[in-house]
């Protein structure tokens, strides 16, 4: 496994925090001064502030992966279908920033961490939609010999009126701009999970390549999706230290201790997580983009959150759920309209509370591979 080096993690994360806020400081200065900000400067505002939030947490999981604290916990899955869900958990967000993704994928199985394959997938696009200015053409197909999965990523991440073929020598002068926290975190993932990284630039084109050694032949039922498998129980998902690390949570609390609880609860899983008050605030937030949970107060349910929770789940169907239950310290699992939540007592958030999100995730990413 390839560590990373502390100094130049550190480095490079100082740097690309401190551009990104720098240019965050500028428009929160115009605003003092002038009082007004447009929608426009507005919504660049929140997105500077996002990625120095995402790269921040990109740089403490890089860390945690080199430090060599996870452990591999190998299992027959579907390449394919776990990356259709990556895509899929990130619909919402390719519609909204107006990527197009161009997918060929042929059925490919292997022999991997469901958990941190799914997290691998998901660096893969955190870093693709960061760069790519064209179309993001991912391929996913199985070599012959060795019989081996891969999965190929190629965009443009400069405008071809802005890429002079001319001065080759700046090709890795132009490489080095895709090299952001995105790209370590990537990186450092693919060597925890033992896959082979390439990547080659050419005229401000990139091209990533990824092959996973331990591909397994291919089943006749490889394509039927298992619906006999049972869930397993909350205690045999902690192998892995942080193993939802990067995943989002959006939790929706009107108050502030139980927010408050919340952020204590979950501050050590490595998660991304946001904060809203109302319901109103929560089918807002999820127009422009879909977390992967969704924690609740128990004193919002009632028809408008059941209509919410219908329409999140249409849009993405392994989306989870965890209710704060007014009273109790219970961990329990509820079943309601034929689905399956877990459900955690307010008095036993700090406790409870990362087993349950730990199982609903871990659960519904296994039932959508």
């Amino acid at each position: 496994m390839i560590a990373a080096d502390a100094h130049d993690l550190v480095a490079q994360l100082g740097s690309e925090v401190a551009a990104v806020l720098s240019t965050a400081l500028e428009r929160v200065t115009t605003l003092a001064t002038t009082g007004k900000i447009d929608r426009a400067s507005l919504r660049a505002l929140r997105e500077e502030v996002d990625h120095a939030r995402r790269a921040a947490i990109m740089g403490q999981q890089v860390s945690r992966l080199a430090a060599g604290r996870v452990r591999i916990a190998h299992e027959r899955l579907n390449l394919t279908n776990l990356l259709r869900e990556a895509l899929r958990q990130r619909g919402r967000e390719i519609e909204s920033r107006g990527i197009e993704v161009r997918q060929v994928l042929a059925p490919a199985e292997v022999s991997s961490d469901t958990t941190l394959s799914f997290s691998f997938l998901q660096a893969v696009l955190d870093w693709c939609f960061e760069h790519a200015v064209s179309r993001v053409d991912l391929a996913l197909d199985v070599r012959s010999w060795p019989a081996r999965a891969r999965l190929v990523c190629s965009f443009a991440f400069e405008h071809p009126d802005r890429v002079d073929t001319n001065f080759a020598s700046l090709e890795a002068e132009r490489g080095r701009t895709v090299e952001t926290m995105s790209w370590r975190l990537l990186h450092q993932t693919a060597a925890v999970l033992g896959l082979t990284v390439q990547r080659k630039d050419d005229g401000g084109r990139t091209t990533l390549t990824v092959e996973f050694p331990e591909t397994l032949p291919a089943r006749v039922d490889s394509l039927i999706a298992s619906t006999d498998t049972e869930a397993e129980e909350p205690g045999t998902l902690f192998a892995n230290s942080q193993p939802l690390a990067g995943r989002h949570v959006l939790v929706v609390a009107p108050r502030r201790e139980v927010r408050n609880t919340v952020r204590e609860a979950v501050r050590n899983m490595g998660l991304m997580v946001d904060y809203v008050t109302s319901l109103d605030e929560a089918a807002q937030f999820c127009r422009a983009s879909m977390p992967h949970a969704v924690v609740y107060e128990g004193t919002l349910r009632g028809e408008r959150l059941e209509r919410l929770r219908a329409e999140w789940l249409d849009a993405v169907p392994n989306l989870a759920f965890v209710q704060i239950a007014e009273q109790g310290k219970a961990f329990e699992l509820l079943h309601e309209n034929g689905r399956q939540f877990a459900s955690v007592g307010r008095d036993a958030i700090v406790q409870q509370l990362p087993a349950a999100l730990s199982f609903e995730l871990s659960r519904l990413v296994g039932d959508g591979t």
